[in-house]
This record gives structure tokens, C-alpha cells and sequence, in this order.
């Protein structure tokens, strides 16, 4: 791979698809969960509930919220969070500029990877097309 520098670590539309998730692109403060928890619309499916918020950035950011009541293993949630910060970075360039918790529901946890990114997909799809119909 190739070096960091303090340009790679700002949020870059142009490299919104790649295999980075910037910093920018995070929820890292308690009180931008709870401002998405106060006040957001709900999308879901049998393994995801996605909250989206009024976006406090430039760019879409990501929070996770799965709880070891939905994977009690350690080596589960961690498989959930990745792959979700993955579908997320690849439709990163696609979301406005909206606050996402993504809660896991237990289903999830026993499902193979292929079934959980289509499930991602269409949730990103929703979110990024207020206006379809689904």
C-alpha cells in the first residue's frame, strides 16, 4: 500500500469508493448518535434498522450500534461492523450528506455475507432515493 499523508485523510470525493473509511465519514461523538436517535426516519429489514439524521457534515457518516445481544461473539459483531463499513464506503459517493446509525438485528448474525450486502444495498439505495417507492 502506499503512504499516508495529511491530503489522504480528508474526505475526497474522488476516493469516496475506496477501501478507506475517513474520519469524516464517522459519527464519533455520543452527541451526534443521540441526535440521530432523537430525530430520524427508520429503514429496515430482517437483519438491519438504519436511523438516518439531519447530516452535521459535509458528507454522509456512519455509526454502528451492534450490541452483543444481537451477536453475543466477539469474532460476530466484528465480521458486521466490517462489512457494513464496507457497503457503506462503496455508496458513500451516492448518500447525501446524512447521519446513518445502522442497529444490527440477531437474525443477521447467522446469515451469510452475500445476503447481508444485498440487504445493505437496498437500505443504502432507499436512503440515497427518498423519493422511490419501496
Amino acid at each position: 500500500q502506499g503512504t499516508r499523508t495529511a491530503d489522504a485523510l480528508t474526505l475526497d470525493p474522488a476516493t469516496a469508493g475506496s477501501e478507506r473509511f475517513p474520519r469524516a465519514a464517522r459519527l464519533t461523538r455520543s452527541r451526534d448518535f443521540r441526535a440521530v436517535f432523537a430525530d430520524a426516519r427508520r429503514h429496515g429489514d430482517r437483519h438491519f434498522t438504519v436511523l438516518v439524521g439531519h447530516g452535521g457534515a459535509d458528507t454522509a457518516r456512519l455509526g454502528l450500534a451492534v450490541s452483543k445481544r444481537a451477536a453475543p461473539r466477539s469474532v460476530d459483531r466484528s465480521r458486521l461492523k466490517r462489512l457494513i463499513r464496507e457497503r457503506f464506503r462503496h455508496h458513500l459517493a451516492r448518500l447525501p450528506a446524512v447521519d446513518v446509525v445502522v442497529m444490527v438485528r440477531p437474525v443477521a448474525r447467522q446469515c451469510d455475507n452475500p445476503v447481508l450486502i444485498r440487504s445493505l444495498d437496498k437500505l443504502w439505495q432507499r436512503i440515497s432515493g427518498p423519493c422511490e417507492s419501496s
